[in-house]
């Protein structure tokens, strides 16, 4: 059978790059400890992609809203891109690059944590969004893949998946953003 070339070709990728991203666990670390510190004084995580992205903004959210895998209080974790008025009222009456930039500005205070993720790294709402939160003093988290584009640069903590392929970049990043809420969750049920 031909397809499974294509089932051990696509598991092979993915694990080639989940050990990648392991090579370098520094800012991985950095992302959960910025998260946790804003979380402790009272501040609160936005997180924004587009697509696939946006999905895994709402994931991360929910998993610390509720919960991960411990009984907790919840956290404060917002996902930028669940609320379809908000978004289409900013996308029509702006532009749809301003679409996380405008709630960042509404929602987003210093020592606040701000977490775009973008497979492309040029994703340009989601660099919008980091810029506005450079300028307000928030702290700004990259998760990207490619060679982390514009967004990479623009992030205080850039996490990078180097890959050109979408769904590869997608697989590893949901197991980053499962990491990052597991070290968030041991920390803030202390």
């Amino acid at each position: 059978m031909a397809d499974i070339d294509l089932v051990r070709r696509t598991i092979a990728e993915t694990v080639a790059l989940h050990q990648a991203a392991i090579r370098d666990t520094s800012a991985i670390f950095d992302a959960a400890a910025a998260i946790v510190a804003t979380l402790r004084e009272g501040g609160k995580l936005l997180l924004f992609g587009n697509g696939g992205s946006a999905s895994d903004a709402q994931h991360a959210a929910a998993e610390l809203v509720g919960r991960f895998q411990r009984e907790r209080l919840g956290l404060a974790a917002l996902a930028l891109t669940t609320d379809t008025s908000v978004l289409t009222s900013i996308a029509n009456d702006y532009a749809f690059d301003r679409v996380f930039a405008r709630q960042i500005e509404a929602l987003g205070r210093e020592g606040d944590v701000a977490f775009g993720i973008t497979t492309s790294g040029a994703s340009a709402n989601v660099v919008a969004a980091l810029a506005a939160a450079r300028e307000r003093r928030l702290r700004t988290v990259a998760l990207t893949g490619r060679d982390g584009g514009e967004a990479g640069r623009a992030a205080d903590i850039h996490i990078n998946v180097p890959s050109d392929s979408t769904a590869r970049v997608q697989e590893v990043h949901r197991t980053l953003l499962h990491i990052i809420c597991d070290l968030v969750e041991r920390e803030c049920s202390l």
